[in-house]
């Protein structure tokens, strides 16, 4: 995709659940989910070796977004035995801070096939390549591609 096709949307680095990297309290998954869900992740296509352990919550309120046709959607991903299967989709990203652009990915676990955790529609979750001098309350640009998502 070439940089013409890219929407822009502006938003602020937010604090999750921190139950994707591991680090919150009293977490039932000590390295992560992701860490977890990766080889499942790879097994079906999608490599995140060279991606942050974690997602970064990127707030676009007052706006939301949705997936409308993701790139790519796991669907029953049995990752773990705590719960039940889940649906994973992914659109690919590019996330802008300071002078630097990372590829990343749009996170997005089905909410209809999850128990806990859930995500204000105004949160974006995105998996990225690790991000020098990020934190939260930053400012940062996000450009996906409109085909697949839509921020309203």
């Amino acid at each position: 995709m070439t940089h013409r096709h890219w929407q822009t949307v502006t938003g602020i680095v937010e604090h999750g659940h921190q139950v994707a990297s591991g680090s919150a309290a009293n977490c039932p998954y000590p390295s992560g989910t992701i860490e977890m869900q990766m080889p499942f992740f790879a097994a079906l296509g999608l490599d995140l070796t060279e991606y942050f352990k974690g997602t970064l919550n990127i707030s676009i309120n007052p706006r939301t977004f949705q997936l409308t046709d993701p790139e790519l959607t796991f669907r029953q991903v049995e990752w773990t035995d705590r719960h039940p299967p889940e649906d994973f989709s992914f659109s690919r990203c590019r996330v802008l801070f300071q002078t630097s652009t990372y590829n990343s990915w749009i996170y997005y676990p089905h909410p209809e096939t999850k128990k806990r955790n859930f995500q204000n529609p105004s949160i974006i979750e995105i998996i990225a390549p690790p991000i020098p001098n990020i934190k939260y309350g930053d400012r940062v640009k996000i450009e996906y591609n409109p085909l697949e998502v839509s921020a309203n």
